[in-house]
C-alpha cells in the first residue's frame, strides 16, 4: 500500500529461529513523506493456527548523529545511524549479519540520505552515510532545486574513482571495527550508485545495490574506461536498479548495464539487473518530484532482503 494511509507498506522476512519467522512492517508515518516507522514482530505457525506477537515498534524519530572519521586522506564527516537498542536485545538475527555504507546522491549528506540511514538502523541494520564530495565539500547538504543540482554536479566532476575507493575503505574500517561480526554492504543512489559499483570492487563488500547509478557504461569519474569494465574486479554480490522512465539511464544505457552483469554471471547468482516500470530518475527519494511510491516500496524491499 502507498504510504500516507497508515497501513503496512510492506512485509519482509529478515530471520528465523527455529519455526518462528521474524517479519518487519515498514508503515507509513502520518503527516510526514516516508515509510520511516517499522514494526518487528514474530510468527509461529501451530497444529491449526498462526500466532502472532508484536515485539517492537519503532518511529521514525531520527537514531544517527554525526562523526567524523579521520584515518584517512582527509576528514570524513558522516551520518552513523546504530541499532536502536530495543533491536540489539534481539540478538543477531537482525543486529549482527550485515552494516550498510550509505552513498548519496549529488546533493551531498542531506535529510534524505539521513533518513534512509536512520530507517536501515531501525530495522537493526547499522548504517553510516558517508560523504563523496570530501575534499571540495566536506559539509555538502543540498535540496532538490536547480540551483542546488548545478553546484553537486560541479562537485561530482571534480571526484575520482580513487577517491571513492579511497574513502568508502575508511568507512569500512571504521565499521568493522564497530561491528566485527558483520558483512559490509554498499548502497548509493544516483552518483551514489556509480559510486557504490567503483566501491563493490573493494575486498571485504559483500553485496552492492546501485539505485540508478547514471554514466556507469559510459564513463568513469576522474577518467578512464567506463565503470562497468570494473565488473571483473567485484567478487561480492551486485545489484543494479534503473527505471524505464529515467532520462539520465536511456534504453542503450540499460541495455548494456544489463549485457555486462550477464556476461560476467550468465546465471543472475552474483549480479543482477532489475528494471522498473516507469520508474524515473529518483524514485526512491521522497523529497524529489520523480518519487515512485510502489517503487520505491520495490527498492526497500530488495535492500532489506540484502
Amino acid at each position: 500500500m502507498p504510504c500516507g494511509d497508515g497501513e503496512a507498506d510492506l512485509v519482509v522476512q529478515l530471520g528465523r529461529r527455529g519455526d518462528v519467522a521474524f517479519l518487519l512492517d515498514m508503515k507509513s508515518h502520518a503527516g510526514g513523506p516516508g515509510c520511516n516507522a517499522a514494526t518487528i514482530r514474530s510468527e509461529s505457525a501451530g497444529d491449526n493456527c498462526l500466532c502472532v506477537r508484536e515485539l517492537v515498534t519503532i518511529s521514525n524519530s531520527p537514531s544517527g548523529d554525526w562523526v567524523n572519521l579521520s584515518s584517512g586522506a582527509v576528514p570524513l564527516r558522516c551520518w552513523w545511524s546504530p541499532v536502536a537498542s530495543e533491536l540489539s536485545d534481539m540478538g543477531d538475527i537482525f543486529t549482527q549479519n550485515r552494516a550498510i555504507i550509505v552513498l548519496p546522491e549529488v546533493f551531498g549528506v542531506n535529510g534524505w540520505v539521513r533518513s534512509v540511514a536512520d530507517r536501515l538502523a531501525a530495522v537493526g541494520v547499522p548504517a553510516l552515510a558517508l560523504p563523496l564530495f570530501a575534499r571540495t565539500a566536506p559539509g555538502l547538504d543540498l535540496s532538490y532545486s536547480d540551483q542546488d543540482l548545478a553546484e553537486g554536479r560541479r562537485h561530482k566532476d571534480a571526484t575520482t574513482a580513487d577517491q571513492i575507493c579511497a574513502d568508502v575503505s575508511v568507512a569500512m574500517a571504521w565499521l568493522q571495527k564497530r561491528c566485527p561480526r558483520a558483512e559490509i554492504h554498499v548502497v548509493g543512489f544516483c552518483f551514489g550508485g556509480h559510486a557504490a559499483l567503483i566501491a563493490a570492487t573493494l575486498s571485504g563488500v559483500a553485496a552492492t545495490f546501485d539505485f540508478y547509478g547514471a554514466g556507469v557504461s559510459r564513463m568513469r569519474p576522474g577518467g578512464g574506461p567506463p565503470s562497468l569494465e570494473l565488473l571483473t574486479q567485484v567478487k561480492g554480490r551486485l545489484t543494479c536498479i534503473c527505471g524505464t522512465a529515467d532520462p539520465l539511464i536511456p534504453e542503450d544505457d540499460r541495455r548494456a548495464i544489463e549485457s555486462a552483469l550477464k556476461n560476467h554471471d550468465s546465471t543472475s547468482s552474483r549480479f543482477r539487473y532489475l528494471e522498473l516500470n516507469g520508474a524515473d530518475h529518483g524514485f526512491m527519494c521522497e523529497k524529489r518530484s520523480s518519487f515512485n511510491p510502489e517503487a520505491s516500496s520495490q527498492g526497500w524491499q530488495l535492500l532489506l532482503e540484502g
